[in-house]
């Protein structure tokens, strides 16, 4: 009688121990999970809300307009009477095969760059230089000097004052 006491102990443990065994083995699984969230899936979303930027050599910055003032452009048409100075910095990737510049003059493709802006700009209405839509003209400003130089040249574009009067 002591012996089946004995196994009926034993057959009682043994599923009591599979269960413990399958909720430790739940536990880890559910964590390692948990972790590979944490660690890729978060943090990629967490770099996806901003603009994605890679990694590129250092540009030239290249200030658009006076040194002094910036841009300053007649916007809305001729007979609105509203101005925008504007602070334009271009940053462009060095390229290898031009020449360097000579004296103070600006290279041709600073004048390309800087003609190619004012005409974005002085296209705009006034309506398009709302704050909100500041990051939609820093794209199209991108994208049409890429196409004036011919390639994808330009990094980024920086807005470092406004003024709309």
């Amino acid at each position: 009688m002591a012996e089946d006491e004995k196994k009926e102990k034993q057959e009682k443990k043994f599923p009591l121990m599979l269960i413990v065994g399958m909720v430790v083995f739940g536990l880890v699984l559910a964590g390692g999970i948990s972790y590979f969230i944490a660690t890729k899936i978060v943090a990629d979303k967490g770099n996806g809300g901003a603009v994605q930027t890679t990694k590129h050599d250092p540009g030239q910055m290249i200030k658009m307009g006076d040194a002094k003032d910036g841009l300053v452009i007649n916007v809305g048409g001729v007979n609105s009477g509203r101005f925008l100075k504007m602070g334009l910095i271009l940053e462009v990737r060095p390229d290898k095969n031009a020449a360097p510049a000579e004296g103070k003059g600006a290279s041709p493709d600073e004048i390309k760059m800087q003609d190619v802006v004012l005409h974005v700009l002085r296209a705009q209405k006034v309506e398009d230089f709302d704050p909100a839509k500041q990051e939609q003209l820093k794209e199209m400003i991108k994208s049409e000097v890429n196409k004036a130089l011919g390639s994808d040249r330009i990094y980024d574009v920086y807005i470092t004052s406004f003024v709309l009067q």
